[in-house]
């Protein structure tokens, strides 16, 4: 298992919690929650190791794209690919505005 860390700027803060995914489905998991405005901050869980690279280059993609409300996030990967662990994280913040009464506010 290997655990990686990133953050990247954010705007406020998420209004509540949210889990998209099932672990030990052969999948993952993310779940988002609340933290100060500013900062979305992102661990990550995986059985794949030496794939840092990869995720990197993935979150970076994802979080930069826009400004997305601010949270931890943290992401339990079992082997998911690329494209699966996007869909979670898109599935997570499209659910959180739902919730919210907003229409999806992120661009990807």
């Amino acid at each position: 298992m290997e655990k990686i860390i990133y953050e990247y700027p954010a705007g406020a803060p998420a209004k509540q919690r949210v889990l998209t995914g099932v672990v030990g489905s052969g999948d993952l998991e993310v779940l988002l929650e609340p933290q100060g405005a500013g900062v979305v901050t992102i661990a990550i869980n995986t059985s794949v190791d030496g794939m840092g690279r990869v995720w990197e280059a993935l979150m970076t993609r994802i979080f930069t794209a826009a400004l997305l409300p601010a949270c931890k996030i943290e992401i339990n990967d079992f082997g998911a690919t690329p494209g699966v662990v996007r869909i979670r994280i898109e599935q997570a913040f499209e659910e959180l505005n739902q919730l919210n009464g907003r229409p999806e506010a992120h661009e990807h």
